[in-house]
């Protein structure tokens, strides 16, 4: 693509997308991103004990091979979301996927977990950059018209990828050992980037130039999600061990982390295009569109990580039976995905994602009230209403999200999905870990109890989404 057409090829984005096939060209380069982005979040779990054995640590420093990568990616995502609105989110996307493969190199051959945490935290580094302006992307890709569509099928990737990495990973390491694991990053990732060079549309031009990025704001925003974070694992941790309370150091951390979020947010609220976009949630459809995914993700993380207990240990499944089961899920989601994005335009955004969080507590509640002795037929098609929900829901709240900011914030509107995901994953792993420290015997009541919360969570956000319709009149 020649520089001179930039100018041409951005204020096209802007009117009407991109034309075919450059439309498809573009959007393969955004799914192959988000894909492996995704899917690097969870797809050494499965291996961890054996990274702990093959460098000789323990499986308490092990697991800083996960958060490493989740804190990265989690602190840098409006960041770099805003650093497209400036630079140009090819941009962005195009460093964040070469840093992505080369620290994939660097996984590759550590030989210590020290090394192996360094460059897993440079991976996060550059998911984040892919995750930071994906939706971004999306909608300068396609035009208005279509925008569900494409979001839509962003929707089901990225859904999709949040639950293969352990089916991935077992694949792999059934045939490899873990430094496999990220080998497919590199012929990937150096595809993408030569298809993306070629393929990614320009920013549109502004007639307001964005203002400077604060360092103290960034530092105020790693420092902020860091504390929590870390704060919020402890807290898992410490519950999960069945000690009698929680530890004082991660009361301390979440205290921290709420003292320099108050500090941070007070810079951000006077500031005309914030890091942490304040100014998109005071948009009530943008706020109340935050809140329904934050709970959708902290209900999907409740169940999904609940569900295999529950399968293996409370009913008796074998891992292969229940590694069948839970495709239900996913499947549902392939299936119902391109459904909502045709309704999106023709129904109202908070009716169907309303309608899909109250499938997908539906399909919470009957899991969790299934029989001691359930058919397989029983549990697939309240798994399959899960899936379904939850793709009901998430393409027309993510079209909200996106369509609700002003043209020259979708870099911020791009970089809050990916942090309401990351929010809600976390707040889903530390409540979880808190249940199964009450119900240690992984004999169905803790996992049952898990899934009547992630219920919970789904009613409170088909609530959220519903209230969008009065806000819209």
């Amino acid at each position: 693509m020649e520089r001179g057409n930039d100018g041409v090829l951005a204020a096209r984005a802007q009117a009407d997308g991109l034309p075919q096939p450059a439309r498809n060209r573009s959007m393969l380069v955004i799914i192959l991103g988000i894909t492996m982005a995704v899917l690097d979040g969870s797809i050494v779990n499965l291996a961890l004990p054996g990274i702990a054995r093959g460098l000789n640590a323990s499986a308490a420093h092990a697991i800083w091979v996960v958060n490493a990568y989740q804190i990265a990616t989690l602190v840098m995502l409006l960041p770099l979301a805003s650093m497209g609105e400036r630079l140009g989110y090819r941009r962005v996307y195009l460093v964040g996927m070469a840093l992505f493969a080369v620290s994939s190199v660097g996984a590759m051959q550590a030989d210590s977990l020290g090394t192996l945490i360094v460059a897993r935290a440079l991976q996060g580094l550059g998911a984040a950059g892919i995750m930071s302006v994906n939706a971004a992307l999306v909608r300068l890709t396609y035009p208005r018209a279509q925008l569900g569509h494409g979001l839509a099928i962003n929707s089901m990737i990225v859904a999709l990828a949040s639950v293969a990495g352990p089916s991935v990973a077992a694949g792999i390491l059934s045939v490899a050992s873990w430094p496999w694991l990220f080998a497919l990053n590199l012929p990937l990732g150096g595809f993408t980037l030569w298809l993306g060079w070629r393929a990614l549309p320009f920013n549109p031009p502004s007639a307001v130039a964005p203002p400077r990025l604060a360092v103290l704001d960034v530092l105020l925003n790693m420092l902020m999600f860091t504390l929590i974070f870390v704060g919020g694992e402890r807290l898992g941790a410490s519950s999960g061990a069945g000690r009698g309370g929680a530890a004082p150091e991660a009361w301390a951390l979440l205290a921290a982390g709420g003292a320099v979020g108050w500090v941070f947010l007070r810079r951000q609220w006077r500031q005309a295009a914030p890091l942490f976009p304040v100014d998109l949630l005071r948009i009530p459809v943008f706020g109340l569109s935050m809140a329904s995914s934050v709970g959708a993700f902290c209900a999907q993380t409740l169940a999904s990580l609940a569900l295999p207990f529950l399968l293996l240990d409370g009913l008796g499944r074998s891992p292969l039976q229940a590694g069948l089961l839970i495709t239900a899920w996913p499947v549902a989601t392939v299936v119902t995905a391109p459904i909502a994005g045709r309704l999106i335009g023709r129904c109202a955004d908070g009716l169907l994602g309303g309608i899909g969080m109250v499938f997908f507590a539906c399909g919470l509640l009957l899991l969790a009230l299934l029989p001691s002795d359930p058919s397989s037929i029983d549990m697939v098609w309240r798994l399959a209403l899960c899936g379904a929900g939850f793709a009901l829901f998430q393409s027309p709240n993510n079209h909200t999200i996106v369509t609700s900011a002003p043209l020259h914030r979708s870099g911020a509107a791009s970089g809050m999905l990916g942090t309401a995901r990351l929010t809600g994953q976390t707040l889903g792993a530390v409540m979880l870990a808190g249940i199964f420290s009450i119900f240690p015997a992984h004999d169905g009541g803790g996992e049952r109890t898990a899934l009547a919360a992630a219920a919970a969570f789904a009613v409170l956000a088909a609530v959220s989404s519903s209230l969008r319709l009065r806000r819209a009149h």
